[in-house]
């Protein structure tokens, strides 16, 4: 595709969410508070979304609706699952949870076919790399526990770093049980990312390192980076920027470390013929 084609539909699927986004809050209205200049923000984070997404549209074998619901799915997911981590760290009716989740679904879901029209119509490539193909269950099974594992072993590691700089703040918050945050990490959170991060290195389907660098580059601007840029009222500006650098940090070397074992050998990183 052609830069200036690929700028042009970038843009068109950036006014597609944002649309999307507006017809949504319309059917799931929700009053959020908002801070002092969050919609510029917003918007934003909304356009490097859409181009991140834009650059791995360019490597996908999908087409049409499909590759429309396969981009849309990675927001979506990441959205969600800090919905649920924001539900059970973050009591007190400030946020309506079921609401956010059901709004962010059905944005998704209106401007996905609008994606696939936009980022759907190119050229089918050479080859796809699938790191599942090939791999026994065995094989599978130990790669998921220890991408899993590493994921709450990072996010330990990152909070410890930072927890100095966080502490005041959160001497005034009432956080969950040990146990709870324990689970969560690693029952939800961290098997939702794995998953994630195995379906963009699916759809990159680039060779084992430069796959693991832009996997961990776009699955940390997505998950991490993205939602933090935007000014809110739960976190004051010094704490958003610490968690800022503690979770991008850490997703970076998470996406990183799971795509590097999943393509870990040649004979299972195994090339596919691409969808017409």
């Amino acid at each position: 595709m052609k830069p200036a084609t690929l700028i042009l539909r970038t843009l068109l699927a950036w006014f597609a969410l944002i649309l999307a986004q507006i017809i949504a809050n319309v059917i799931v209205p929700i009053s959020v508070p908002v801070a002092r200049g969050a919609l510029s923000w917003l918007l934003l984070t909304y356009f490097l979304t859409v181009a991140i997404l834009a650059y791995i549209a360019q490597h996908a074998d999908l087409r049409g609706w499909k590759l429309g619901f396969a981009l849309a799915v990675i927001p979506a997911a990441i959205a969600l699952t800090n919905f649920i981590e924001g539900a059970v760290f973050l009591k007190g009716g400030l946020l309506s949870w079921p609401r956010l989740a059901a709004q962010t679904l059905l944005t998704y879901l209106l401007v996905a076919p609008v994606w696939g029209v936009l980022f759907g119509r190119r050229p089918a490539g050479d080859s796809q790399v699938h790191p599942l193909a090939g791999r026994s269950s065995a094989e599978k099974l130990w790669r998921f526990v220890v991408s899993d594992v590493s994921y709450i072993v990072l996010y330990y590691t990152a909070g410890t770093i930072i927890f100095p700089y966080v502490r005041d703040f959160y001497a005034t918050q009432t956080l969950p049980s040990m146990p709870t945050i324990v689970a969560l990490q690693l029952l939800v959170r961290g098997p939702i990312f794995v998953v994630l991060c195995l379906w963009i290195v699916r759809l990159l389907g680039l060779s084992r390192l430069s796959g693991a660098v832009a996997t961990g580059l776009c699955f940390t601007m997505l998950s991490g980076f993205l939602p933090l840029l935007i000014p809110n009222p739960i976190f004051p500006d010094a704490v958003r920027w610490v968690h800022m650098a503690e979770v991008t940090s850490s997703n970076f070397v998470f996406a990183f470390f799971v795509a590097w074992i999943w393509t870990s050998s040649p004979a299972h990183a195994v090339a596919l013929p691409r969808a017409a």
